[in-house]
């Protein structure tokens, strides 16, 4: 939402001072649609030469991203530790074999079935239970760090597919003022081709001319850039929920106290999604 509000406040200060001072939105409103056919027909172009299929959808879902925020809330991530910590507890209490149901269907599992909205995002659930079950099926003979970096490999390599249309964005923000240059200079090759004509008409085509040096630094600057950093924003609170369950499992694998467990991964959070220590401990006993 706050993205929307930006590029509108952006307008509306960019051509409002600028109609205060005395300029004339006229010639610039007329000269926009066409200048943003050549730019923005370039964008386009540009995007889909550098980028596959898979990544341009993941572009259509990263824009999605930038106007709805991160896609979990507070109770998300207590859920995600309180889940991971009951997985943990059943493998310590009953054994590899009580786990190894839950783990393999998760989606028809009594505990997975308690937090649906953390069955919706499939890396998340992936990731716990891929590295559960290398647990039960090594029947606890594998070594913390081993298991730690296989999870480190896994998170690092989901993570780069997610900032991918981030550095699309970024890639695009950073050729916006060359493309809106190669707009200019077609505007000033059309004038040259009309030199003959009287000064005022061959003022006009020059500031038309101009106007596609200027949308291409303002929707490189004012738009696209912001609109890339934010969306960095929002993978990276994405990604936080990932840590927390990370570090549930290898601190329970390093045989630390639950107290000790919770914390670690609870510390790790954000202060918009971190809950207080006594309210997660509480929301474990079932309080």
């Amino acid at each position: 939402m706050f993205a929307g509000i930006g590029i509108i406040v952006l307008l509306i200060m960019v051509f409002g001072g600028f109609a205060l001072t005395g300029g004339a939105l006229g010639p610039v409103m007329e000269a926009i649609p066409h200048e943003m056919l050549i730019i923005g027909g370039a964008a386009l172009g540009a995007t889909i030469t550098g980028n596959s299929m898979h990544e341009l959808k993941l572009l259509g879902g990263g824009f999605a991203k930038i106007f709805k925020g991160p896609r979990h809330t507070k109770q998300d991530h207590v859920d995600a530790i309180i889940l991971t910590t009951r997985l943990m507890k059943l493998l310590r209490s009953e054994g590899p074999v009580a786990l190894e149901s839950h783990v393999a269907e998760p989606r028809s599992s009594n505990i997975f079935a308690e937090f649906p909205r953390l069955l919706a995002n499939h890396p998340l659930i992936d990731l716990i239970c891929d590295t559960l079950t290398l647990i039960v099926v090594s029947s606890g003979t594998l070594e913390v760090h081993a298991v730690e970096e296989v999870m480190d490999n896994a998170m690092k390599n989901h993570f780069h597919e997610m900032h991918e249309p981030q550095h699309a964005l970024t890639n695009l923000a950073d050729s916006l003022p060359a493309l809106g240059i190669v707009a200019a200079v077609l505007g000033i090759v059309k004038t040259m081709g009309s030199i003959d004509k009287p000064p005022a008409i061959l003022g006009g085509m020059i500031g038309s001319a101009l106007v596609g040096t200027f949308m291409g630094v303002l929707l490189a600057y004012g738009v696209v850039s912001p609109l890339a950093g934010r969306l960095k924003q929002v993978l990276e609170a994405d990604e936080q929920i990932f840590n927390a369950v990370k570090q549930v499992l290898i601190a329970s694998l390093h045989g630390w106290p639950q107290p000790l467990v919770v914390e670690s991964a609870r510390s790790g959070l954000g202060h918009a999604v971190r809950p207080g220590l006594s309210e997660l401990l509480d929301a474990l006993r079932g309080k």
